[in-house]
């Protein structure tokens, strides 16, 4: 490094503007830099934080792929059983991707007290279910165990027993209805062992989670008659291309559906948010560039005469321009530190505390949701520097067109 380029680059260094013209453009851009990584943090943390709630809600309840008879038509009330041996069960070993099966049925029927009725259907699940996602839901009470004998116990939805005016411990009467109406309908006591809020109303205002065996003995099915089977997938992701996979797996009488294809509107307004997360990032970095533009054609506009003076000792437009570029890099790092300071900061007080709550009936969850991980927050770093280093590389070679004589008598 030569003697002229050592002492530009602490003429021009950005610590030393405090008392410069260009003093207050140089905050504003420094200040938009970190408005927009906060913003776009924000948005990504939050949009994929809440896609990912939703699919681990809808799984809960319906598995990732529903393996069953292909006349069920995926209703909530298992009509035609299916065996349970299968080539598949326990264990889908033939196909990649996939970590768990489980065997369910439902049926619909009336939770009836003293003074209330509600619709509901009891969700029948056995020693093989996974309740790695109703742990989390658990707001009281534990979790039944259908590993022995046959139990009453069920799981029941905080929303339910606050239109009953139920609590852990309680016995509830439920009625199922007969296919002849001429008879009187069949009932099942019940004993309340947990309550749980998945926060997503559709599902809550209807599942009840009990032993499958009551639901064979209601249809008077075999022990190894079951609804449907459920798969989970280690990859959402990969969820289409798994779920063609185990169609083709399946014998002929039964047919297999993806949750995405279930309920499609769903899923359909989820992928509207990867556009959201795009456009924004995509504003914003344009924005924060913009400013940096603005700040450098300023710092070249203030240091003209020493521009002048660079060339006129010798020195090229390249490393006059490197001069430039390096202490705009320097704005743009402060910028980003300060946005990760803050966003990050954001996102954990939201993930710890809830501050900020969403209507389930809209979101389908009680709080946004916040996902954090380093990867995407250093991707997202680098490449809001590499798009504002190549943003500023054009303005800097107004430097090329500088006259040293005139740039020298400017004022």
């Amino acid at each position: 490094m030569n003697f002229e380029y050592f002492i530009a680059k602490r003429i021009v260094s950005a610590r030393e503007y405090k008392n410069s013209i260009s003093s207050p453009i140089i905050k504003i851009a420094i200040v938009s830099i970190a408005i927009g990584f906060i913003t776009m943090l924000i948005s990504i943390a939050t949009g994929v934080g809440l896609q990912k709630k939703i699919h681990e809600k809808v799984s809960a309840f319906n598995g990732d792929i529903i393996i069953s008879n292909f006349d069920t038509n995926f209703s909530n009330d298992s009509q035609n059983p299916i065996s349970k041996t299968q080539d598949f069960y326990p264990k889908f070993t033939s196909i990649e991707g996939i970590k768990h099966i489980q065997a369910t049925a439902s049926k619909g029927g009336v939770i009836r007290t003293a003074t209330d009725f509600e619709g509901i259907v009891i969700k029948g699940v056995g020693a093989d279910y996974n309740w790695e996602y109703f742990s989390n839901f658990l707001v009281e009470g534990s979790l039944p165990n259908y590993a022995d004998k046959l139990h009453e116990d069920i799981l029941i939805s905080e929303y339910l027993t606050k239109r009953l005016h139920l609590k852990v411990g309680d016995k509830v009467t439920t009625f199922f209805f007969r296919k002849d109406s001429s008879k009187p309908p069949r009932s099942r006591s019940f004993k309340i062992a947990g309550i749980y809020n998945s926060g997503f109303l559709e599902f809550d205002e209807k599942f009840v989670i009990a032993d499958i065996r009551h639901i064979q003995r209601l249809n008077k099915w075999t022990a190894d008659e079951i609804g449907s089977f459920e798969v989970f997938v280690e990859d959402f992701d990969q969820i289409d291309t798994i779920g063609n996979q185990v169609y083709q797996e399946t014998n002929s009488l039964l047919d297999s559906q993806t949750i995405n294809e279930r309920y499609y509107s769903i899923f359909k307004w989820l992928e509207l948010f990867d556009f959201n997360i795009i456009l924004i990032i995509g504003i914003m970095i344009l924005v924060a560039g913009i400013n940096m533009i603005t700040a450098l054609l300023v710092l070249i506009l203030e240091r003209t005469q020493m521009i002048g003076i660079l060339k006129a000792l010798g020195s090229s437009d390249k490393s006059v321009r490197s001069i430039f570029i390096y202490n705009a890099m320097y704005l743009v790092s402060v910028g980003l530190f300060w946005g990760n300071m803050i966003g990050i900061g954001l996102l954990v007080l939201q993930k710890q505390f809830k501050l900020i709550t969403l209507d389930p009936t809209i979101y389908y969850v009680t709080e946004a949701p916040v996902y954090l991980q380093i990867g995407y927050i250093l991707i997202l770093n680098l490449g809001t520097f590499l798009l504002c280093f190549a943003m500023l590389l054009i303005p800097s070679y107004v430097i090329s067109k500088i006259s040293p004589v005139r740039a020298i008598r400017f004022e």
